[in-house]
């Protein structure tokens, strides 16, 4: 009887170790915040047309990349409101009028030790955006920014499934990802090629 008592005890205490690996401490381990306002990439490309990431994310001519657009590139538009969308509010009155960029939080910022040329991989490599960003260009609501309380990386750099198993490639930027995706098109970057 005794046997059996401590095999239930042994398989209780695995399934409540796994429980609180694989669900208690993920929620643990990400804070979450909002973004400043709620920004549409969907209602953008339809009511302005701009169909094309570089269109505001664009590449600069020395190929660095410029990121996030500055707010004078939102003001193109919305020098003054144009809706009645409280988000548009907030971006006229708090960020373009006083021209002050918008604290946008980067989901795809990579860790200080990474070196990653956004020319390289677009223009060289000829890859689309969603190769690694997904469609979020074509998203109608604004995820939540998940932050890792310890490394203080997005989760989209390590993926949102603790165990890795994902069901695109694009869900994770992990350096096995970057990795992979070399392997698939014949490309061989040494250390110094990504990391410095």
């Amino acid at each position: 009887m005794s046997k059996w008592r401590n095999s239930f005890v042994f398989a209780f205490g695995l399934a409540i170790a796994l429980l609180v690996g694989w669900v208690v401490f993920p929620r643990v381990l990400y804070s979450h915040k909002h973004q400043p306002l709620d920004f549409l990439h969907k209602t953008h490309a339809e009511k302005s047309g701009v169909a094309d990431c570089a269109e505001c994310h664009t590449i600069r001519e020395d190929g660095t990349f410029a990121g996030l657009p500055a707010v004078e590139k939102c003001a193109g538009c919305h020098s003054e409101r144009v809706g009645e969308s409280k988000a548009e509010a907030i971006l006229v009155d708090s960020y373009i009028k006083p021209g002050h960029d918008t604290p946008w939080l980067v989901y795809a910022r990579q860790p200080a030790n990474v070196w990653f040329s956004h020319a390289i991989h677009v223009k060289r490599a000829n890859l689309s955006c969603t190769e690694c960003h997904s469609t979020y260009g074509e998203s109608d609501r604004v995820r939540v920014y998940e932050v890792n309380r310890i490394s203080g990386y997005s989760r989209d750099i390590w993926g949102h499934s603790m165990s890795r198993l994902r069901s695109a490639p694009h869900e994770g930027m992990k350096m096995s990802d970057c990795e992979n995706c070399h392997k698939q098109r014949n490309v061989e970057v040494g250390c110094l090629g990504c990391h410095q």
